[in-house]
């Protein structure tokens, strides 16, 4: 009998002690862990930012946004029959003549190039008291909607429709922006990432090396997306900015097609993150891991074949139907020795 009672007292005790433990981690949580999430997502990295030379031929364009400010950017035309418009996403910091390097074939294959640079860079207003980060806020979603706007409304605007092509947080912004709107007929991606997505798999980093009390196998995935949830609103109230989820965003792009591009050796975006990304999308898409090339880098390494892969893409899905040249399925263009680049990588964060 005394066995009995004595088990019963511990059955009820056990639920006092697991709640008891559970609500010291999350003390611990909210005291310790969320303020390290908060200060380290908001730090800067060392970049090398991409900058291009002004082209003489080029227009360079003024075009204001939905709340006032006024965006600088370039408008690129091809000397040949134009074959469609491409709006072009730069990354973190880079000025809207870069984009240069990745357009040159397009343009000279019928394509005209519209690159533009978000508020608080290059020669665009800056907003007070906005500090922009490597990560998408709604401010560059407002840009590159208005962006759009300015193109629909040039007098030699495509009534088609235009494509897009963004390189790390210039395609998160821009797909953010194009999501629901019909007139971006096709995306093509380079290095782009998802705060939160990207937050996620950091986060466990972190808690193992800032934790010692207890094993990090206790805490569930639920938690750690909460806790992800809670430092970004933290860092909203902080920065009075909102990060939107790409991830939600990705689904509504279908039926247009997506081209995702991602460096197989980005130790920054790492491949299993881009590729959980990608699986969020529909039908027609396609994934190209390039080999050896680190974040924003796969230009760089795949030279010939990637402004190859990209050129082919909008010529199936941009161009008028009947210029649009005939590939077989699964065909690819041969492949040319690839080069390294020089790049240094920074201690973390992405562009």
């Amino acid at each position: 009998m005394v066995l009995f009672w004595l088990g019963l007292a511990v059955m009820s005790v056990m639920p006092v002690v697991m709640l008891g433990f559970l609500l010291y981690v999350h003390s611990r949580v909210l005291r310790l862990y969320v303020p390290r999430i908060v200060r380290i997502f908001q730090e800067k990295p060392l970049f090398i930012v991409p900058r291009g030379q002004p082209l003489s031929d080029a227009e360079v364009v003024r075009f204001p946004t939905t709340d006032g400010l006024t965006l600088n950017g370039c408008y690129i035309r091809t000397p040949h029959p134009r074959r469609g418009v491409i709006a072009f996403g730069l990354e973190f910091g880079s000025d809207c003549w870069s984009c240069w390097s990745y357009c040159e074939q397009l343009v000279a294959s019928g394509f005209d190039i519209f690159a533009f640079e978000c508020r608080n860079q290059g020669q665009s207003e800056t907003q007070p008291e906005y500090d922009p980060l490597q990560w998408v806020t709604e401010y560059e979603v407002r840009d590159n909607q208005s962006a759009l706007a300015y193109l629909r409304s040039r007098p030699d605007a495509d009534p088609r429709g235009v494509g897009f092509f963004g390189i790390s947080k210039g395609a998160g912004a821009g797909v953010l922006a194009a999501n629901r709107d019909p007139y971006v007929l096709c995306f093509v991606t380079d290095g782009m990432f998802a705060s939160r997505g990207t937050l996620l798999p950091y986060m466990r980093q972190w808690f193992r090396i800032y934790n010692n009390q207890f094993p990090q196998v206790l805490i569930p995935e639920w938690y750690y997306r909460w806790a992800g949830r809670y430092a970004l609103r933290q860092v909203e109230r902080e920065r009075g900015c909102r990060f939107p989820a790409l991830e939600e965003a990705l689904p509504h792009l279908k039926p247009r097609p997506l081209l995702m591009i991602h460096g197989g050796q980005d130790t920054y975006i790492k491949p299993d993150m881009a590729r959980e990304l990608f699986e969020r999308a529909g039908e027609p898409r396609e994934f190209w891991l390039v080999e050896k090339a680190k974040h924003n880098q796969a230009m760089h390494v795949a030279g010939a074949e990637y402004h190859q892969r990209v050129l082919q893409f909008f010529e199936r899905h941009l161009a008028p139907e009947a210029e649009r040249p005939f590939v077989a399925e699964g065909a690819t263009p041969a492949r040319e020795p690839r080069q390294e680049a020089r790049y240094r990588e920074p201690a973390f964060g992405t562009g």
